[in-house]
């Protein structure tokens, strides 16, 4: 099954631009932008979405839920039940606090490891959903509480870093969407640190 619907995980406002828990809106962004895509309101989905042509019938439409991060899954799931979209055309782009900052890990299944945007997807869509996972750990310091930490923005190390990432992120985007999960696992689970 290819990819058909990709939802970028992440909170409106302002006061959540760079937190950490946008980082998957920030990748959706990025590779909207490098492929000119323009993001519309759709007030009956509760998103922005954007679409885009990849072949003849074949078109990918990119999400970012207005929901807030703990409802994305009503969001997403009202626009795949819309154009009928099953789970296991759907992929899912989100920070993980499980994996080192930096790294990417591909998976289609498993729960949501402490992630509501996740737990919603999974409540909304049900299992089988791709998920690009971008690592936003070890959490610093490590007695801090876990919302506030998810919720905070990067440092400004972490932040320049991420500018020079993200054309990595958009290509494993690229990746996941043109191959398929399994050769995006293949390739990216294997890969060493950045």
């Amino acid at each position: 099954m290819s990819i058909s619907l990709v939802a970028g995980l992440g909170n409106p406002g302002r006061e959540y631009e760079h937190s950490r828990h946008n980082l998957g809106w920030h990748v959706v962004d990025a590779y909207a932008s490098k492929h000119g895509l323009s993001w519309k309101s759709a007030p009956s989905f509760d998103a922005w979405v954007a679409r885009r042509d990849l072949a003849p019938g074949r078109t990918l439409l990119l999400v970012k839920p207005l929901t807030f991060m703990n409802e994305s899954g009503r969001s997403v799931g009202a626009l795949a039940r819309y154009h009928r979209i099953e789970p296991e055309s759907i992929a899912a782009v989100y920070d993980d606090l499980t994996i080192d900052f930096g790294l990417v890990k591909v998976s289609v299944s498993g729960s949501a490891g402490g992630h509501n945007g996740v737990a919603s997807l999974l409540e909304h869509l049900g299992n089988g959903f791709a998920r690009l996972r971008l690592g936003i750990g070890p959490r610093t310091p490590p007695e801090m509480d876990l919302k506030d930490f998810v919720l905070a923005r990067f440092t400004q190390e972490q932040l320049n870093q991420i500018k020079i990432l993200t054309d990595t992120f958009v290509q494993d985007l690229e990746l996941l969407i043109d191959s398929g999960p399994t050769q995006a696992m293949n390739k990216l689970n294997r890969r060493d640190n950045p």
